[in-house]
């Protein structure tokens, strides 16, 4: 048998190995990536729902997929692991440059008495315009028994 007629099945079957050791290498790194999900981390299941993880069990996620509407996966069913940035790019439109680190929090429960808001002066109540135009409505007439006409 000559060298050359044996050089294609030599050929074939170096390529499948490498085809399935880079296989087996992206099942290990899922697997690994799936173990390392902790509660508050925000994912992408297989089927293209986002997230965010509130506990993991040995074969299960409990995902949170709405505000207090909690699911179980199974882990396998988990596509990525993404980061806090990402999750919050895709799902909620919150880029880097949209956040501000002097922001003041929306319950000011760490204002000081310098970053209170200034009062105005003019304490004045803001009239909506509901009594003017209860005012241009014409009045009801009763009569004598509180019965409208």
């Amino acid at each position: 048998m000559n060298i050359l007629s044996l050089l294609p099945f030599i050929l074939i079957i170096g390529v499948m190995f490498l085809m399935t050791r880079s296989a087996k290498k992206k099942q290990q790194q899922a697997v690994e990536m799936r173990n390392q999900m902790q509660p508050g981390t925000g994912v992408r299941t297989i089927g293209g729902m986002y997230a965010v993880v509130k506990e993991v069990g040995d074969d299960t996620a409990t995902l949170e997929v709405a505000p207090g509407v909690h699911a179980i996966y199974a882990k396998n069913a988990i596509g990525a692991v993404l980061d806090d940035e990402e999750y919050n790019r895709i799902v909620h439109g919150i880029t880097a440059e949209d956040v501000k680190v002097d922001e003041v929090p929306d319950d000011a429960s760490s204002l000081t008495q310098a970053d209170e808001p200034a009062v105005s002066s003019d304490d004045s109540p803001i009239d909506l315009g509901k009594k003017a135009a209860d005012a241009d409505a014409e009045p009801k007439k009763t009569d004598g028994e509180g019965d409208t006409k």
